[in-house]
């Protein structure tokens, strides 16, 4: 069942993902080689619970970290270990947080270790645009196929592999809601927008094949072809007949500065 919400609970949400805005600009300041995802997973923790929530991933469906850190091919559900990121990783970073108040937020963003290769760096580009390709079709009238599709045709005409398996979802006080939001599909088709509608939107767009496996952990899912994914991730309410994004990079794009993807 979609669950509409109210002006207020947008607000409330506003400020979960914010939490979650300002905790991946703490792990940016300390992406960098020679640097554990475990370190990160513990800098994500603490600004969290400096902020008076909790981590929404820890202990979700039995996850055993606050954050999920995925490099490389790993396309999300990465858990945090001794990995030691290398000059030239790219690694996505998927944060949660739940305020008191009971609201979730939720986004996703993927660094640069360093420098990285064009080909790698076109990847990221073309999937963090594609996320505001997609956004930009959550608006009344439309259908969930419509970002799907807009999604799909702007990374599929790229030559990149769209992943089918996994999607985003709606959001509120659970972090994974109806309706969910592929990344693909056709226009017209699936739920109906309308205002009050919160959803998390975001692409996993690989290099090579859309295909990806689970490794043994029973988590981490990567590209079976092994190259490269990308993964960014806004939460968003659709108000006021257009879609408002309720996370932010701006803090990331704060502490990356030229850095910035």
């Amino acid at each position: 069942m979609i669950y509409l919400k109210t002006d207020e609970e947008i607000e409330l949400l506003r400020e979960a993902n914010l939490v979650v805005a300002r905790t991946l600009a703490e792990v940016a300041k300390h992406v960098a080689p020679g640097v554990t995802t475990r370190k990160l997973n513990q800098v994500a923790d603490d600004y969290i619970r400096s902020q008076d929530c909790v981590p929404g991933f820890l202990g979700l469906y039995g996850f055993p970290a606050s954050v999920c850190i995925s490099v490389n091919e790993n396309v999300v559900h990465g858990i945090p270990s001794n990995y030691a990121l290398r000059e030239g990783d790219i690694v996505s970073v998927d944060c949660g947080a739940v305020t008191k108040a009971g609201f979730n937020g939720d986004s996703t963003y993927t660094f640069c270790v360093g420098e990285v290769s064009d080909e790698v760096l076109a990847l990221l580009r073309t999937t963090k645009e594609s996320l505001y390709v997609g956004i930009e079709k959550a608006v009344p009238g439309n259908r969930i196929g419509d970002i799907g599709n807009a999604v799909q045709t702007y990374c599929e005409r790229r030559g990149y592999g769209v992943v089918r398996e996994l999607c985003g979802h709606g959001v509120g006080r659970k972090l994974h809601e109806d309706p969910e939001v592929p990344n693909y599909g056709r226009r017209g088709t699936g739920a109906l927008i309308r205002n009050g509608m919160c959803i998390a939107i975001e692409p996993m767009i690989n290099m090579g094949s859309k295909n990806i496996v689970t490794e043994a952990d029973g988590w981490t899912c990567r590209t079976r072809d092994r190259k490269p994914s990308a993964h960014f991730e806004h939460s968003i309410a659709v108000h006021h007949g257009k879609p408002d994004i309720l996370s932010s990079f701006d803090y990331i794009q704060e502490v990356l500065g030229d850095r910035f993807i």
